[in-house]
């Protein structure tokens, strides 16, 4: 990873920490925090998309899989936290990088929710999803990314952090008083939707996990779309 992009990741992760921090110190402005939050986690890649030359293709396909990763939840709504959304965007992330995993992540949030519903959860979705996306960017080139148990195991403990995330906008938004009586609580009626989470990432990884990296991968080596920068 270059000087820049350490730069900007670090910049970033420092200013959710300070935004988080007063978020619990002033939940009557929860609402205004959020979307402050969200913002100052996306500026970084943007900035970066900004430096780099795309061509129209690329920018075409970052849409086309964000709105993939969009439209695959839509049929799987009546089914609470079960959605191959995940899956697109991990695929995604390992193909083409980090920083598509984050924007297709993020994309994807939004664009869904304008059929399913926006709210103040719609910035903790682009930023758990962006996030999921990025991770599995930075470690497509691992030994464990390039396993399909790794896949699996990522995926699946990615279901349950995507879940937390979640949690914590719940309890800055509808709590008064925190402490660990509130969390354990929520933390614990969500293991099931986490759980489920959680399995159908495994679900989706195992059985369309290898076709959607060919075919990608097809993609990005005919016709030379979104080659990461070496810094």
């Amino acid at each position: 990873m270059g000087k820049f992009k350490r730069t900007v990741y670090v910049v970033s992760l420092l200013l959710i920490i300070v935004m988080l921090v007063v978020a619990l110190l002033l939940r009557e402005q929860y609402l205004l925090i959020s979307f402050i939050i969200i913002l100052l986690t996306m500026f970084p890649f943007f900035l970066r998309f900004e430096r780099k030359e795309l061509k129209a293709e690329e920018i075409v396909l970052i849409a086309m899989l964000a709105a993939i990763a969009a439209v695959s939840r839509i049929p799987f709504a009546p089914l609470p936290s079960v959605q191959p959304t995940s899956f697109v965007i991990i695929m995604s992330a390992l193909v083409f990088g980090s920083e598509v995993g984050f924007l297709v992540g993020s994309l994807a949030a939004i664009v869904s929710n304008m059929f399913l519903g926006q709210g103040p959860w719609t910035p903790w979705q682009m930023f758990g999803w962006g996030m999921m996306g990025f991770t599995a960017g930075l470690l497509k080139n691992t030994v464990l990314m390039k396993s399909l148990i790794g896949r699996n195991i990522f995926g699946f403990v990615w279901g349950f952090i995507f879940g937390w995330l979640m949690n914590l906008w719940m309890i800055l938004g509808f709590y008064a008083e925190i402490n660990w009586k509130v969390f354990v609580t929520i933390y614990s009626a969500s293991f099931y939707f986490d759980l489920a989470h959680a399995l159908s990432n495994v679900f989706f990884i195992t059985i369309f996990s290898s076709i959607w990296l060919r075919i990608l991968l097809r993609v990005k080596k005919k016709y030379g779309m979104l080659k990461e920068e070496k810094r």
